[in-house]
């Protein structure tokens, strides 16, 4: 674990698991999401704020790499660091592991790009958002 890094539980519900009790593949996107909006109220904004409500944040790369099964009522704990923080995007990684045993679950990325609403163009990150990531850089 990295020490640079925020840390959520996260429990699976029944509705994350398929046919053989087993979380869904695409319920571990949903977690690094559920994470990432954890880390921004931990951090103390929402995208209500005023500083970001001209911006727009598109996922332009998500990935996963399943490294164990995680079953129904595990908790699970997710990790998020910033593996990256550019001008214009940051590159946001994930680890999820069991809580109990810390069993590596997943891993994975995903690529955020700041972009102004009207445009829909990429744009440079507000100043006070980059400010609240650069402590949580690897």
């Amino acid at each position: 674990m990295s020490p640079k890094a925020f840390r959520t539980s996260i429990r699976v519900a029944w509705v994350d698991t398929d046919a053989v009790g087993v979380v869904h593949f695409s319920n571990y996107l949903r977690y690094f999401e559920r994470a990432e909006e954890e880390f921004y109220r931990h951090l103390g904004f929402t995208f209500d704020d005023a500083a970001i409500q001209d911006y727009w944040f598109p996922r332009v790369e998500v990935f996963c790499q399943y490294r164990k099964p995680a079953r129904f009522n595990d908790l699970l704990e997710v990790e998020l660091a910033i593996e990256e923080l550019k001008e214009k995007s940051v590159r946001y990684g994930f680890k999820i592991s069991k809580k109990e045993t810390q069993t590596l679950i997943a891993e994975g990325h995903v690529i955020v790009v700041s972009a102004k609403r009207q445009t829909g163009k990429a744009a440079q990150m507000p100043p006070e958002f980059v400010d609240k990531l650069k402590p949580y850089c690897r």
